[in-house]
């Protein structure tokens, strides 16, 4: 049994007072005479080849972007490409992001691009030795509401800053490098980087000299799959990221959103240590758990997200010691008993 759910049972209903309702539900046994649309055309090239893999399920790419969610939020989406076209194409991934595109399709029920409906991504050239992505938009790019726009400057930064290669981007338009966003006027760095934060959380004692941090909690989608969304808070200046934000993790999402908590109220942070290889060790203890009971995944996996977000290394590898024990076993029977990488593709989320 997960004490995790029973948790949630008690304070998260509270919180979230909405039921997660299968989307299938309410379409069996309903009938219509209207005509169905067919698929788009991207889309359609999928299905066909799906079918065509003798009833096998084809092994198609997969990118992963930054969408918004039921909830307004963005969260990292990875799904899943027709193998004819490059997921590994920066502009493959912008393209998936606009409202109404040629992949819109294809993406998870409850999330959405965030770039404007008629957008055109010119081009996105990666500068390996600078690690630099600069990306050129059309005039179209323009086309958004004022109250969207640090959305949509996020949602770029976080998609291409995800890539291998790239953790600084520049954005243009219509040829000319932009040192403002072209609606509200949201003022932009030289090169933007993952310190622009993401689903900015303030709190209530936001000071200017605060420092970012990114946690990832837990939600659901409507038809019950649960995923991962990044949330920026600000700590005090000076400490140990990894360690203030695991803090922020344990301490829950805002009471305003609906957000799942991962830990429990008994959840305690013992230490975070850097080894020479760069492997991060969190030590956690919860007394609510016993000798060999699993450990919810969600609870691992947000400590995994949160801890190579957060750590000066991009590829760093995470070991957890769980109530002063490594053997730490999942309760979806995943091994955590040696160290652990941040997942290729985060929120595989079927349509």
């Amino acid at each position: 049994m997960r004490k995790i759910r029973h948790l949630r049972a008690a304070s998260a209903a509270a919180l979230l007072g909405i039921p997660v309702v299968l989307s299938g539900c309410g379409m069996l046994g309903a009938q219509s005479s209207e005509a169905i649309d067919p698929p788009p055309p991207i889309q359609e090239a999928a299905m066909i080849q799906a079918a065509e893999s003798n009833g096998k399920m084809a092994t198609l790419p997969l990118t992963t972007v930054y969408l918004q969610d039921q909830q307004g939020l963005l969260a990292p989406v990875s799904f899943n490409l027709p193998a004819s076209v490059d997921a590994s194409n920066p502009k493959t991934a912008l393209d998936a992001m606009v409202l109404g595109g040629a992949y819109a399709g294809m993406l998870p029920e409850g999330f959405q691009g965030v770039l404007p409906q008629g957008t055109v991504v010119q081009n996105v050239t990666v500068h390996p030795d600078d690690k630099l992505a600069v990306v050129e938009f059309s005039g179209n790019f323009a086309k958004y509401e004022a109250k969207n726009e640090r959305q949509i400057l996020e949602a770029i930064t976080w998609t291409l800053t995800g890539l291998p290669d790239v953790e600084n981007v520049q954005i243009w338009v219509d040829g000319k490098k932009l040192s403002q966003m072209p609606v509200n006027g949201t003022p932009l760095s030289e090169r933007l980087n993952r310190t622009v934060g993401i689903n900015l959380d303030l709190g209530d004692s936001f000071a200017t000299n605060s420092s970012p941090v990114t946690v990832y909690f837990s939600a659901a989608s409507p038809s019950g799959i649960q995923y991962y969304v990044p949330v920026t808070r600000f700590v005090a200046p000076g400490g140990d990221k990894v360690q203030a934000a695991l803090n922020e993790l344990i301490k829950g999402p805002a009471k305003n959103t609906e957000l799942q908590e991962v830990m429990t109220g008994g959840t305690q942070l013992q230490s975070v240590k850097t080894e020479e290889d760069g492997t991060v060790t969190v030590a956690l203890k919860d007394d609510m758990f016993t000798g060999g009971d699993p450990v919810p995944s969600e609870l691992l996996q947000s400590v995994v997200l949160t801890t190579t977000e957060n750590a000066s290394g991009k590829d760093a590898k995470v070991q957890i010691e769980w109530n002063g024990e490594k053997a730490v076993m999942a309760d979806d029977n995943q091994d955590y008993s040696a160290p652990v990488s941040k997942p290729e593709h985060i929120n595989e989320i079927p349509i």
